[in-house]
């Protein structure tokens, strides 16, 4: 059993079959073989999915496991020192962590770096990994000590992972895709109940030895999201909720959240585009993008910006107006120390502070 609040911040009890998990771990031991050798840092707190091959896939293959003391995975300094000590050679970061914990490699010397050269592997997962997360990664960690950042995604629903793609190690790309289905997972891209052609956008559907048995307690819930297929009749699949295309390579482009897709005077605002181009602006450490409707008329797009102190917010406006369409560029800009994040290390848009805005006479 494994509780998730999902986007609408109720938790819910996802019932996991035991086959689901084995089938999970065996395929990350096959496509990523550990060995006695190896050390895992278990740095994701228990009731958060990712902890779950943290805290079994070590003990299937003889490997070693190192905890990171309680409420270290938000420390940066904590976590380098775990690394040194007990020559972690395979770890995991949601995004945001990952731009925090890198922002700080970034401000130290060398030396703080080699303490990190038993790390061959890293994972991220949880939020969606952009193209400023992975060349941020290669230019401070991975081309230095050689180490790999792969990028997973899946819901709880469907047993922590159904995809993975393993992130260049140049920095010559344009998007960073979610990737291809793990083993004995089978992925559908569904708009009005038919496949999509490749390029097209649709629901991202799960089927397979993954999917969960459904909720606890929530008949009704269960029915609405862990359907028939409609695509392939008597084919049992988890509705995600998430908008991907297939790409021609046969990789999966994670586009976001249906809920997060907003229109705004009739015009589709992609928050997530919105940030990844933000990120790639000179001197943006880090952004949170969202819509605020204060009345009817007043719709407004907020960026919040954690980024250097000499930042100047016009110039990334005349960028943007370079790079987005006029109706996607925010209209306000609100410089924060951090992006505030939840207990699982993902960004907490409910946190964000409130803007002031001014108001004509």
């Amino acid at each position: 059993m494994i509780y998730t609040s999902g986007s609408t911040g109720k938790p819910k009890g996802v019932m996991i079959e035991h086959r689901s998990l084995v089938n999970r771990l065996h395929w990350m031991q096959r496509a990523y073989p550990i060995g006695e050798g190896d050390v895992i840092l278990q740095k994701t707190p228990y009731y958060f999915d990712v902890s779950v091959w943290e805290l079994f896939w070590w003990a299937i293959q003889g490997a070693q496991l190192c905890f990171l003391m309680p409420g270290g995975e938000r420390n940066p300094l904590a976590i380098v020192e775990s690394i040194k000590r007990h020559h972690v050679s395979v770890m995991h970061f949601v995004p945001s962590m990952l731009n925090v914990f890198l922002e700080y490699l970034n401000a130290k010397p060398a030396s703080v770096l080699n303490g990190l050269a038993s790390v061959r592997r890293v994972f991220a997962s949880g939020e969606a990994l952009t193209p400023s997360h992975v060349r941020k990664f290669n230019d401070i960690w991975g081309t230095r000590t050689g180490a790999r950042l792969t990028n997973l995604y899946g819901p709880t629903e469907a047993t922590v992972d159904v995809s993975y793609f393993d992130c260049p190690a140049h920095n010559e790309f344009d998007t960073i895709p979610i990737g291809r289905p793990i083993d004995n997972i089978r992925l559908y891209v569904i708009r009005d109940g038919e496949q999509v052609a490749i390029g097209e956008t649709g629901e991202l559907c799960i089927a397979g030895i993954g999917v969960a048995r459904g909720y606890l307690n929530n008949a009704a819930l269960t029915l609405e999201k862990f359907t028939d297929n409609p695509v392939n009749p008597g084919e049992r699949i988890y509705r995600t909720g998430d908008v991907a295309r297939w790409l021609p390579d046969g990789n999966i482009e994670y586009l976001g959240r249906e809920d997060h897709q907003v229109k705004i005077r009739g015009l589709r605002i992609e928050l997530g585009e919105i940030e990844n181009t933000i990120r790639e602006y000179p001197g943006i450490a880090d952004c949170v993008a969202v819509v605020k409707k204060y009345s009817e008329n007043v719709i407004l797009i907020i960026a919040y910006l954690v980024g250097k102190s000499d930042l100047e917010v016009e110039g990334l406006k005349q960028y943007l107006k370079k790079h987005l369409p006029d109706y996607m560029v925010p209209h306000r800009f609100e410089r924060i120390d951090a992006i505030p994040v939840t207990s699982s290390g993902k960004a907490d848009r409910k946190a964000l502070p409130e803007p002031v805005i001014q108001v004509g006479p």
